[in-house]
């Protein structure tokens, strides 16, 4: 298999001859092979010729890049690239098991990554992108079909909640897709990986996993309250920590962005295709360790819970309970998030 390689005179040239290469498990859009280099353990990974490959590739090593800032590392050293191939070479990472309050150290890593980057480093990768209005459209419409009743307030504090959104972007180095199994727990700490998704914006977004039930992750997970609590207590430190102020944005905000979203109950391959929220009332789907009415559900009963105490989106809040009673009462044998990562 080691012939197969894609390590090509530039990177001979520069790193040496590799040896000793395998396939790993890996995502469809990329292979990756463990291999050695002067004896030393390396990941050469390539991003296949699809679409959007080009673009996924120069986000990956632009990230790497920036986050390489940060010591102690929260990214593994990128040791080589050829651009021609879209192939990096990485330093090999030695994961260990995640200790049962795994998100206290994942969110201090977080924040950590995200304080590697700020205003001057504007157009180094694209904006993240936040809910639409055709995602409001979608998300009143599920409540339509449901039979809930929407009331104007809801859509006033949802396009409300769009206009905050766009005017708390931020500089902050997000990955993009921070799930379980792309953080990495070591002996020197947690460091991320696959940044093909990443880009510049509110690093509250990403916190929001946590809480949202991990939206863009085959394995969506409700961690219990105490480390959610810990979670984001740690972020919040290791964020004034790193840069001397305090994390702007609201986390009832992120949250509520990630429930329009109906992107966010599917694999990547499927986003854009369809109005994914849509089909809730006719079909369920499974992905990873739940199906979209459970991570629907979740979200919904989070946001409910955020926005109880007569926030911005007390409204949507109420709106969401309706929706989450709606399903459970049509669904009644809907289980809850599982309360560990697999």
């Amino acid at each position: 298999m080691w012939s197969r390689l894609p390590f090509g005179d530039e990177l001979r040239s520069e790193l040496g001859s590799p040896r000793r290469a395998r396939r790993l498990g890996s995502s469809p859009r990329s292979r990756v092979w463990l291999a050695e280099l002067s004896g030393r353990p390396v990941v050469v990974k390539q991003l296949v010729d699809a679409p959007e490959a080009a673009e996924r590739y120069a986000r990956e090593v632009a990230a790497l890049k920036l986050a390489s800032r940060v010591d102690p590392p929260v990214v593994p050293m990128l040791l080589g690239a050829d651009p021609a191939e879209r192939v990096l070479v990485l330093e090999h990472l030695d994961h260990q098991p995640p200790r049962e309050d795994w998100v206290v150290d994942y969110a201090a890593a977080l924040a950590r990554l995200h304080a590697a980057t700020d205003a001057d480093d504007t157009g180094a990768l694209p904006a993240w992108s936040g809910p639409t209005q055709s995602d409001i459209d979608s998300f009143l419409g599920l409540a339509r079909t449901l039979g809930v009743v929407v009331p104007a307030r809801a859509r006033t504090e949802l396009d409300d909640l769009l206009d905050r959104l766009a005017g708390t972007q931020g500089y902050a180095l997000l990955h993009g897709d921070p799930c379980p199994g792309n953080d990495m727990h070591t002996s020197g700490g947690v460091r991320f990986i696959d940044f093909e998704q990443a880009a510049l914006g509110n690093g509250l977004v990403e916190l929001a996993y946590l809480r949202i039930g991990f939206p863009t992750c085959w394995c969506a997970t409700a961690p219990a309250q105490r480390l959610l609590h810990a979670a984001e207590i740690a972020y919040r430190a290791t964020w004034r920590e790193a840069t001397g102020t305090d994390a702007e944005g609201d986390l009832t905000d992120a949250c509520a962005a990630w429930l329009l979203r109906g992107d966010a109950l599917v694999q990547r391959a499927e986003r854009g295709t369809v109005d994914h929220l849509a089909r809730i009332p006719d079909q369920d789907w499974e992905w990873g360790t739940a199906t979209a009415r459970q991570r629907l559900v979740h979200r919904l009963g989070t946001v409910s819970e955020m926005t109880a105490d007569g926030t911005e989106l007390n409204g949507l809040g109420r709106l969401a309970a309706a929706v989450e009673e709606a399903m459970l009462t049509r669904w009644p044998t809907l289980r809850p998030l599982p309360l560990r990562r697999p």
